[in-house]
């Protein structure tokens, strides 16, 4: 087994040659955090009222950034993409089965995202829906032939503009003299809104090391993407809730037409949803690489982003949290795994063509995913699930480590090797 703190060397999945800074990461998070489909997730919680809405909302982003962390700052500290980090706890075949997961919700995420886009740009403007669904495509064709490497004036211009026109929503939400609607019911726990809010920074955790893996801080840059999404991302959220409850309605394009926004609420449609959307196909891209090494990720996102196109313009999106909580129960457990053997364990398996024990493991943590949803609790499953996933996989790696120490004892070799962070850089 190796030691997985050494830095990579160059690979399929490491980082270019330019490094990002932490105003870069910030601002990618930032984009990454102000879309419509968070505004939309955050008016489930109207029901719950403000303070126990807000702080299902807190409390759930805690849990969740708190895992953005431990999986963001592995690929930054191994120079690795997120589905290569994935390989160093399940192996090489093992990690490009996470991979093909990954592509597909991804592409998944794309097309949700611009179906989200092209509707409310639809109501805030005029055009057709599947108009606004070619026009939303493009420009994240755009940002992707700039590259993520490329992107630091074209995403400050974007974010500054994107924070000005969130400032005027929150203005028109919370500022209009309108009284606290909305219907208090028992129907949305508290559990299930904390679980709701896990889910999103959650749904970034097979992507964020494709972008911290090329910070020339990696800790300042992990830190910095973590905090600027979970505050943004809580800001979304608020803003929806803010709307369904001092608004009257859970439609944001309504609101701004009706306050006048017109094309400045355009404005805050479209570039959120391309900011956000630019990830998922990059990360797309970049996913395919583990899966096929000669594989061009500039070209595979440009593909995903048309096919979430098409799929945005052909299938309606409405509901997304079935989606949300398939996402979570996949890789969830896995990233508990990923977590274990880096942190803890300090031990790398990508040598090997799949690494059974960590499998099994995962396995048991999905399957217990799916049960736990039946289970209510005040900090949701998501947190419980991890935990226990993240506890069994230790009692694993111990009982591993002592099977190995008998067989060097006999004078058996094991089949991976525990070497120094140097040697470690060098196993791919």
């Amino acid at each position: 087994m190796t030691d997985t703190h050494g830095s990579a060397t160059a690979s399929a999945g490491t980082s270019p040659a330019r490094r990002t800074s932490i105003l870069d990461n910030s601002l990618i998070w930032f984009g990454a955090g102000v879309s419509v489909a968070e505004i939309m997730t955050g008016t489930y919680f109207a029901s719950l009222g403000f303070a126990r809405g807000l702080a299902a909302i807190v409390l759930g982003h805690v849990i969740g950034c708190t895992m953005f962390f431990l999986a963001g700052y592995i690929g930054a500290r191994t120079r690795k993409s997120s589905m290569e980090t994935v390989k160093m706890s399940f192996g090489r075949i093992g990690g490009q089965f996470f991979a093909i997961l990954n592509v597909i919700q991804l592409v998944g995420w794309t097309s949700i995202m611009i179906y989200d886009g092209s509707i409310s740009a639809a109501a805030a403007f005029p055009g057709a829906p599947w108009v606004w669904a070619l026009v939303i495509g493009a420009l994240v064709i755009l940002w992707i032939a700039v590259g993520v490497e490329n992107l630091g004036r074209l995403n400050g211009v974007a974010m500054a503009l994107l924070f000005i026109l969130t400032i005027v929503l929150c203005k028109v939400i919370f500022f209009s003299g309108a009284a606290a609607g909305g219907t208090l019911d028992d129907t949305f726990t508290f559990g299930a809104a904390v679980e709701l809010a896990v889910s999103m920074p959650l749904s970034w955790l097979p992507v964020v090391s494709d972008y911290t893996r090329e910070a020339e801080k990696p800790l300042g840059a992990t830190v910095a993407s973590t905090l600027v999404y979970g505050v943004v991302s809580v800001w979304m959220f608020v803003i929806g809730m803010g709307a369904a409850m001092y608004a009257g309605s859970s439609d944001i394009a309504s609101i701004m037409v009706g306050a006048g926004m017109g094309l400045a609420g355009l404005l805050v449609v479209v570039f959120s949803t391309v900011t956000t959307t630019f990830l998922d196909a990059w990360s797309a891209g970049i996913s395919s690489e583990s899966v096929v090494g000669s594989a061009k990720g500039k070209w595979v996102a440009i593909g995903a982003t048309v096919l979430g196109t098409a799929a945005a313009m052909i299938w309606v999106m409405d509901d997304i949290t079935n989606f949300l909580y398939l996402i979570g129960s996949v890789f969830a457990p896995m990233v508990a795994v990923m977590i274990a053997d880096f942190y803890f364990l300090h031990r790398s398996h990508e040598r090997a063509t799949f690494d059974w024990p960590n499998l099994v493991v995962w396995l048991v943590g999905f399957v217990a995913y799916r049960l736990l949803m039946n289970v209510d609790t005040p900090v949701g499953y998501t947190l419980i699930d991890m935990l226990g996933t993240l506890v069994l996989a230790l009692m694993v790696g111990a009982l591993r480590g002592k099977v190995r120490g008998r067989r060097g004892k006999s004078g058996g070799e094991a089949a991976d090797r525990e070497v120094s962070g140097g040697e470690a850089a060098q196993t791919r």
